[in-house]
């Protein structure tokens, strides 16, 4: 029977559907599988895994689907996968540009070279190359960047952007967008209701203007959040640097009562 490959999203500690994997391991059902039922699910295309896991907070790995499948527009299901190792930021974002270079149709749109300038409605879009620039309109665009001082932006709702190059601009005017930067030195801003930012690099600065949105960096990031009164009208604008002690590292805050507070 021929290898399938795909990618599969799991909550930190490689949980899903309170299953535990593990890295390097196969599993197997006797039954059929279902979709959405009964059965091992994955994505042959990593950026479809937004779909049902956030970018900022979960993990990911490549698999090998070795048995019966049974799949949709999105998503697959196997009774036989083996989970390899886990990607971290730059290797998921590679291996997106990687899928969509070798999809390569009119909804999907990649590009290798530098100074890339990539713009869509209602697309997933990746390049590799230094300086590459993304606009995309659309809900629920995703955009994936591995190249150095990469610029994505994003205005439709519950956008995702990722980026893993250093000197890396993330923007996203939508509600509910997810951002997440690995590389040093990268700027994040979103202006949505609910969005989701965070930071892994060095010399990080994450700004959340909307109603509801969180933040999370390592030691040294900067953050800057938003509050508003009952009318929704801004009641305080406060920013900090997370030092480890008053405001820990890799932890989600939220601007409450126009102070930091841990949320989860």
């Amino acid at each position: 029977m021929k290898i399938k490959k795909g990618f599969k999203a799991f909550k930190k500690g490689l949980k899903c559907q309170d299953f535990q994997y593990e890295e390097n391991t196969e599993y197997e059902i006797k039954e059929e599988p279902i979709l959405c039922e009964k059965g091992f699910h994955y994505c042959g295309n990593p950026l479809d895994t937004l779909d049902y896991y956030d970018l900022c907070d979960s993990e990911f790995a490549e698999i090998e689907d070795s048995g019966i499948t049974k799949s949709d527009d999105t998503k697959s299901v196997t009774n036989k996968i083996k989970i390899k190792e886990k990607l971290d930021l730059s290797g998921f974002i590679k291996a997106s540009f990687d899928f969509l270079w070798k999809k390569g149709n009119n909804s999907k749109l990649a590009a290798s070279g530098d100074f890339s300038q990539l713009a869509a409605y209602f697309s997933q879009l990746a390049a590799s190359g230094d300086y590459s620039q993304f606009a995309a309109s659309g809900f629920n665009s995703k955009l994936a960047a591995s190249g150095d001082s990469s610029k994505l932006a994003a205005s439709g709702n519950s956008s995702k952007l990722a980026a893993s190059g250093n000197s890396s601009k993330l923007a996203a005017s939508g509600d509910n967008s997810q951002l997440a930067a690995s590389g040093y030195s990268s700027k994040l801003a979103a202006s949505g209701d609910n969005s989701q930012l965070a930071a892994s690099g060095e010399n990080s600065i994450c700004v959340a203007i909307g109603p509801d949105s969180f933040v999370k960096g390592i030691k040294g990031t900067w953050i800057t959040l938003v509050e508003y009164d009952d009318e929704g009208k801004i009641s305080c604008v406060k920013s900090a640097q997370i030092d480890g002690i008053k405001l820990k590292a890799d932890t989600y805050y939220k601007l409450k009562n126009k102070r930091f507070v841990e949320w989860k």
